[in-house]
């Protein structure tokens, strides 16, 4: 609808005439109000010759929603199968059922006698449209949890809850069970319960075929417990968490360079990832939770506290580059050490092919390193312990100077 407003200036204050162009006719109507002027003793102004409607033609049977595209029972179909994948997550304070207008959650007061709330809102991005190609989706919902679990572990949350949004233009039922299966196991992996989310049709905005997916979590911390990086100081030492391939960042650089500038199919094995292209791009976003609990048992590293951690960079979107200066307070610098780990060959090979600048990589990929734990000097030791103890593997990568910018240096 155009809306376009004419003065007229022989009767001020008198009358607005609107022309109102009708798209579904295409054809104009015209409008005459009088206006609210208590001073004006003019008539109002006739109506034009066109104000008369147009004429329609009516359907010859009733229009359902269905015939827009909004299938109402497959999406009741689909709401019955999630609610039982969603009970399976729940908890005792978990107080409410899948169907109602909003989630509730009673809060352990016990547990968490001085709770702060921490929350996060996050998607899988074109990490999808891989899974489209493969006709693989029970690892997305997967990807999505355990992004948004590591997004608030970092800070020393515990995750609560957690609801997700599907959006897609034609419901297929099964393809949208085995997404919020896989979201259903990820949060029982983390200790978080499904307490609703959003499944949404709308036909003529996504391709058949495929959906969006994104998701909210909350958790909560004691506040003493809270991790920031404000206790981060000159000489901590920068230990690095290995992560399995891009995680959930970095895909459209990434199938670019293997789809169109190498021509790998999805299905085509590359000797350089010893893996199928496809396969190698789908590997799981990992979830830090249980070793980032390991390290933080003792509370936060800060001068007035026995912990070992005095701060958590999750490496995500805009790689080591932009997630590290994240937690350095001002003044502090991180040097990375490029020595101190291997970098895995996807990301080698996505290099080779773009001829990419190691700037772009380093804030674009993870280059292997999912999670970067900043600690004492004196703690390296019984930190080490502690992960060796878990089988995690990890590295020495760095360490934090004052040089006052809060930016990463690559040595």
């Amino acid at each position: 609808m155009v809306c376009k407003s004419i003065s007229n200036s022989a009767r001020p204050f008198n009358a607005v005439k609107f022309i109102l162009l009708n798209l579904s006719f295409r054809k104009r109507i015209v409008f005459n109000w009088p206006a609210a002027d208590p001073y004006s003793k003019q008539e109002p102004l006739p109506l034009a010759d066109d104000h008369e409607l147009p004429s329609h033609s009516a359907a010859t049977k009733p229009v359902t929603y269905a015939d827009a595209g909004v299938d109402i029972t497959a999406g009741d179909r689909a709401k019955q199968r999630i609610k039982m994948l969603a009970r399976k997550t729940f908890n005792k304070q978990v107080l409410s059922e899948i169907g109602g207008f909003g989630g509730l959650f009673a809060l352990d007061l016990k547990k968490f006698p001085d709770p702060v709330l921490v929350s996060s809102t996050d998607g899988v991005g074109t990490k999808l449209k891989v899974a489209f190609e493969l006709n693989i989706h029970h690892t997305v919902g997967a990807d999505l949890v355990n992004h948004s679990v590591n997004d608030i572990a970092v800070q020393g949350a515990t995750p609560l809850f957690f609801l997700d949004y599907v959006a897609t233009g034609r419901l297929e039922d099964d393809v949208i069970e085995t997404v919020v299966r896989g979201i259903s196991e990820a949060c029982r992996a983390n200790g978080c319960a499904l307490i609703g989310g959003e499944t949404a049709q709308m036909p003529g905005f996504y391709k058949d075929g495929e959906y969006d997916l994104a998701g909210t979590i909350v958790g909560c911390v004691n506040r003493p417990n809270i991790i920031t990086g404000a206790g981060i100081e000159p000489g901590d030492v920068l230990l690095g968490i290995p992560s399995h391939g891009l995680h959930t960042n970095g895909y459209s650089l990434a199938r670019k360079l293997l789809f169109k500038t190498a021509g790998y199919g999805a299905e085509h094995y590359v000797n350089e990832l010893k893996d199928k292209a496809g396969a190698a791009l789908m590997r799981t976003h990992r979830s830090y939770l249980a070793i980032i609990k390991k390290l933080t048992a003792g509370g936060p590293g800060t001068p007035e506290q026995p912990g070992i951690v005095r701060g958590m960079a999750h490496i995500t979107g805009g790689g080591i580059t932009e997630n590290l200066p994240r937690i350095l307070p001002r003044g502090l610098d991180a040097v990375i050490d490029l020595s101190g780990w291997e970098i895995p060959p996807l990301f080698l090979h996505l290099q080779q092919i773009g001829r990419v600048t190691q700037e772009e990589m380093y804030r674009t990929f993870n280059m292997g390193i999912g999670l970067i734990v900043v600690i004492p000097a004196e703690q390296v030791k019984r930190a080490k312990a502690i992960l060796n103890r878990a089988n995690e593997k990890h590295f020495v990568i760095g360490r934090v100077v004052s040089r006052g910018s809060r930016r990463v240096v690559y040595n």
